[in-house]
């Protein structure tokens, strides 16, 4: 099969959707699919994958409490036509096709099957709510719909009506399994680990730090690993020089080094407060082996089994999150045994299974023989796109 998927946010910067994209395209690739990925390209000398397109560079717009690189208007249109008529795809997949993307684009520009996944997570939105009406056209078109999550398929419900089968994020478990620790680990205090961008509120990063003096008054040979992206000066203002002394920066790191520090870890910690559809870095944790303390929120109880495959605090609870960690790293036969149950749950989430669940879902929709071609009545794109791209 001839799949053709849309990637809405920036392939040269981390990302849950981009990764979410990236492995569900090698995994299809493993099952003898042809597979091309369309998605915006910031950095131009990031080396891409033989499979992936360049859509445009992007511009940085706030979505969902966070910052997201997309493109849009008449050159990306362009683009997008130009992918799906060399594509001559059996099925089209889009991600995220609820904002102004090359998701909405590739709608507005295709007709024949169309599959959707929709990813975020918003109790209320204003912007998803006004949008309807400009993306209707486009949502229209789509020929099946996929959350990933509960709360994933609730936003959709709420703000853009229909409904959506619930297929799970993946996560490579080999990926993560037998992986070489960080040099110098393990060490011989306790090891925690956090991975998120530290300049983003909703990660958690201060309940994290504000929970410290606790768990070092009580373990003083604790080391806090930080990666990922932000100005870690002002991660730490305010913070005292205990803290700051157990602390460790990796910076942004390659799957590769992200793996590794998860093998290096006793406890991967995961204080997000808010926003999360999912979780697929507590899967990626508990693929590593390593036990998971996270706050409360919905999709990490779905993720953890409401608890049974890892321990829970209450969200932005700096106490709370303290009690959790020490009591795991005062109890080995615990962390031994969230170790066993988490791998066993992670598996259930290994992308050879969930990719399965994809490829059912293009089955269906492409069960009639049509294929994906241009729609050169497409109601936006033919206003966006240039003339001389008419074919």
């Amino acid at each position: 099969m001839k799949v053709g998927i849309v990637c809405p946010y920036d392939w040269t910067s981390p990302g849950g959707v981009k990764a979410h994209v990236h492995d569900l395209a090698l995994t299809l690739r493993r099952f003898r699919h042809d597979v091309s990925v369309l998605a915006p390209v910031d950095d131009a000398d990031f080396p891409l994958e033989d499979f992936v397109v360049d859509g445009g560079k992007p511009v940085s717009v706030p979505y969902n409490g966070s910052v997201a690189k997309v493109n849009f208007g008449p050159v990306s249109a362009t683009r997008v036509r130009r992918w799906i008529k060399e594509g001559e795809f059996d099925v089209l997949h889009v991600h995220e096709p609820a904002s102004p993307t090359l998701s909405v684009l590739a709608c507005w520009a295709a007709r024949g099957p169309i599959v959707a996944t929709y990813h975020s997570s918003q109790t209320r939105s204003r912007a998803l709510t006004a949008a309807y009406y400009v993306m209707q056209t486009a949502m229209e078109k789509i020929s099946a719909r996929i959350a990933v999550s509960e709360a994933a398929r609730q936003t959709l419900v709420k703000h853009l009506g229909g409904d959506a089968v619930l297929i799970p994020n993946g996560v490579t478990c080999a990926d993560f399994e037998g992986v070489t620790p960080l040099p110098g680990y393990p060490r011989s205090g306790p090891t925690l680990f956090f991975i998120g961008r530290i300049d983003e509120p909703r990660k958690g990063l201060p309940v994290l730090l504000a929970a410290m003096p606790r768990i070092l008054a009580a373990e003083p040979g604790t080391q806090l690993l930080i990666a990922g992206p932000g100005d870690q000066d002002e991660a730490l203002d305010g913070v005292d020089d205990r803290v700051r002394s157990a602390v460790r920066f990796l910076g942004l790191v390659s799957d590769a080094e992200k793996a590794s520090a998860f093998a290096s870890a006793d406890v991967y910690v995961a204080p997000n407060t808010g926003g999360e559809s999912f979780g697929i870095v507590l899967l990626e944790s508990m693929a590593a082996g390593t036990p998971v303390v996270a706050s409360d929120l919905d999709a990490f109880a779905r993720v953890l089994d409401d608890g049974r495959t890892g321990m829970m605090f209450t969200s932005e609870n700096a106490d709370s999150l303290a009690d959790a960690v020490l009591t795991l790293l005062a109890d080995p036969a615990r962390r031994a045994e969230l170790t066993e149950l988490g791998h066993a749950r992670a598996r259930q989430f290994d992308w050879n299974v969930v990719a399965r669940e994809i490829e059912g879902v293009y089955e269906s929709v492409t069960a009639t023989g049509e294929r994906v071609e241009n729609d050169m009545h497409g109601q936006f794109v033919g206003r966006l796109a240039r003339p001389r791209d008419e074919v």
